[in-house]
């Protein structure tokens, strides 16, 4: 049986990725001044939030196939997928909170990393369904 230590660590890195990200958005609040529970009024504050949820709203589309792919085809090919996403995270963040035009190379990275994983993971739950009749 694997362990998926190496999974299970880099869902933990996922985990610490979305951190860096809230604490981006206070950094950001504080260079603005705008106090919680304002959301806009400085585009820089509205890009890191933006960039935040974003990434929350990825997270799941992440950790459930990365798991999936690890258990049902491999550990170490799905913990590299996942490396990959959060690369890709981090050059869509750097990128939209510069310029939101700057952000597509992140995006598409970090989105074929979750669909190779996604695919991958319902491609052999298929399989294995069919083969054993299930």
């Amino acid at each position: 049986m694997q362990s998926h230590a190496y999974v299970a660590i880099v869902s933990l890195l996922a985990l610490l990725t979305y951190f860096w990200m809230s604490l981006l958005v206070g950094r950001a609040r504080g260079k603005s001044g705008i106090k919680a529970p304002a959301m806009t009024g400085d585009p820089v504050l509205e890009r890191t939030i933006r960039v935040h949820y974003n990434t929350l709203e990825w997270l799941p589309l992440l950790l459930v196939p990365m798991w999936l792919f690890a258990i049902y085809w491999n550990d170490n090919i799905a913990a590299a997928l996942g490396l990959v996403w959060i690369a890709g995270r981090i050059l869509y963040a750097l990128g939209y909170m510069a310029d939101p035009a700057k952000r597509e190379v992140g995006f598409m990275i970090q989105a074929l990393a979750v669909a190779v994983l996604l695919f991958g993971s319902l491609g052999r739950l298929v399989y294995v369904l069919a083969i054993t009749g299930a």
